[in-house]
């Protein structure tokens, strides 16, 4: 069964055992809940408008704020000698995907 989830302002296509890197989540419990907007299961198909109704998607965490990589953005201003060097590390969260459900 695969199910289409929205997590922040990113969809993701998802099964059962897989792990997912998520904007981070802001959650005391360690299972986190979605409503999928697509779910297939087979040759059935269920399209929401826009979330499936009576569907559910449990999610795992599996590590709750680390950091991903760094990016450095370098704006240059030519014939100024100007130029700005920043960095940024986006924070994410590990999911773990453990049942897709359909009622």
């Amino acid at each position: 069964m695969i199910a289409v989830i929205e997590s922040g302002s990113k969809q993701y296509m998802v099964e059962k055992g897989h792990r997912i890197e998520t904007e981070l989540l802001h959650s005391d419990k360690d299972v986190v809940e979605f409503q999928p907007l697509l779910v297939i299961d087979g040759d059935d198909i269920m399209v929401g408008k826009p979330k499936v109704e009576n569907a559910t998607v449990k999610a795992k965490i599996v590590e709750a704020d680390i950091k991903g990589e760094k990016i450095r953005v370098l704006k240059y201003k030519a014939k100024k000698r100007q130029k700005t060097l920043t960095g940024h590390r986006q924070r994410k969260t590990i999911l773990e995907i453990t049942e897709i459900k359909t009622k």
